[in-house]
């Protein structure tokens, strides 16, 4: 079998003289039965507890060499391989042996945004402080909870090495689909440049909690906004996903810029009387996904390094830690007092922060058991927070969230 790939190889070779065709890499990466042969399945570790982006993927053993299965069509059309794949991949392009080949080679070259700068030299200036290439947000966050001592040893055996993994090069979001617990669905298009493709970059990252929730995986219906046919690029603009000066930039400004309800549906142009009263009585109290979300959705518990975390569907009502005086949706952060103690951080200060975050739900609605009715959160209080409802063992600071509901005036 090996002797007769070869042979194809070589044959291959005598058939595209041509400078840029007639790398090893691209013969062997736009024949689909070179690809089978020489690809082989990994093996991956059964995952008894999730990440944030969910389950990891399953490979499909018949269609696994795919991802890596280069459009033929490509080679003439797209300016990317004018260069030939070793100006960007390195690796030797001369050799056919699969090892040899191999060697050197780049799996990720916008890793490095230098790659991509010289033509998207703009793009690539801003995103190099965005948070979805830093993930420092993530830091910023947990360093809350430490002591300097403690977050010197974060930064060195937990954020470099687990954290840090998770952000995206612009390859993962134009190119191939973003690794999840080491295994990626491979190309989006056959190696085409692609300007967006969310279900295959967006939702492997966030599809633990917010594409899962968005698509109606956990409600009897998906978010209205889906439902109208609106891509997740629509709210989230691409100066918020590159970095820029309206959009995300370092630490986390990009909570002052996100996208707001209020963008779309401006307050006073409501069709009912009702919902014109509803509006102007809530208006500065209670977030737009406090009455509009229809249900439950994600919350993560109990994380662990090398071992995730437990994942429990939930709803909950209680202060924004932001602000401390609107009502809004929360999500469980799923840090634990013990969370990093396997590499000596008992996170000194871990009851000055909360264990609950502001959270824009994925799952609106127009009409929720909310909007229908006053006596769902005025007289049943269902889901908001309590003393009862609390995370076990969490934060002190969580106490400070419960929201204190005033009686129903009909005045």
């Amino acid at each position: 079998m090996k002797f007769a790939t070869l042979f194809a190889i070589f044959f291959l070779f005598l058939a595209c003289p041509a400078a840029g065709n007639s790398e090893s890499c691209i013969q062997c990466h736009t024949d689909e039965s070179i690809l089978e042969s020489l690809v082989a399945i990994p093996k991956i570790k059964p995952q008894t507890v999730i990440g944030p982006a969910g389950p990891p993927a399953v490979p499909i053993p018949k269609t696994y060499h795919k991802r890596y299965l280069i459009d033929k069509n490509l080679l003439d059309k797209d300016p990317h391989f004018i260069n030939g794949c070793s100006s960007c991949h390195k690796g030797d392009e001369k050799s056919i042996d699969q090892e040899k080949a191999h060697t050197g080679i780049i799996k990720k070259p916008s890793a490095d945004l230098k790659i991509c700068s010289d033509c998207h030299g703009d793009i690539t200036k801003a995103y190099q402080s965005a948070p979805h290439y830093t993930v420092q947000g993530m830091l910023n966050k947990v360093s809350k909870r430490l002591s300097k001592k403690e977050e010197t040893i974060f930064i060195e055996k937990v954020f470099g090495q687990s954290c840090k993994s998770c952000h995206a090069s612009c390859g993962d979001c134009h190119v191939s689909s973003p690794s999840k617990e080491g295994t990626s669905t491979g190309l989006l298009r056959g190696h085409s440049f692609v300007k967006k493709d969310e279900g295959k970059t967006c939702a492997v990252c966030h599809g633990g909690r917010v594409y899962p929730e968005y698509t109606g995986k956990h409600n009897p219906s998906p978010d209205v906004h889906f439902q109208r046919g609106m891509a997740c690029i629509d709210c989230h603009k691409k100066s918020h996903l590159h970095g820029g000066p309206d959009g995300a930039g370092k630490n986390e400004k990009m909570v002052q810029n996100k996208p707001k309800c209020s963008d779309c549906h401006k307050l006073g142009r409501e069709a009912k009387v009702t919902a014109k009263l509803a509006h102007a009585r809530h208006e500065g109290s209670v977030s737009c996904y406090g009455c509009h979300s229809q249900g439950e959705y994600n919350n993560c518990y109990n994380c662990h390094i090398g071992k995730g975390a437990t994942s429990k569907l939930g709803f909950i009502l209680g202060l924004n830690p932001d602000d401390k005086k609107t009502l809004t949706t929360l999500r469980a952060i799923p840090v634990a007092r013990d969370t990093f103690l396997s590499v000596g951080i008992k996170m000194e200060s871990f009851d000055e922060v909360h264990d609950y975050r502001s959270t824009s739900v994925h799952n609106i609605q127009k009409s929720t058991e909310r909007t229908r009715s006053c006596d769902t959160c005025h007289v049943r209080r269902k889901g908001f927070l309590s003393k009862d409802t609390l995370m076990k063992n969490g934060s002190k600071a969580n106490e400070s969230l419960i929201f204190k509901l005033l009686p129903l005036s009909i005045n």
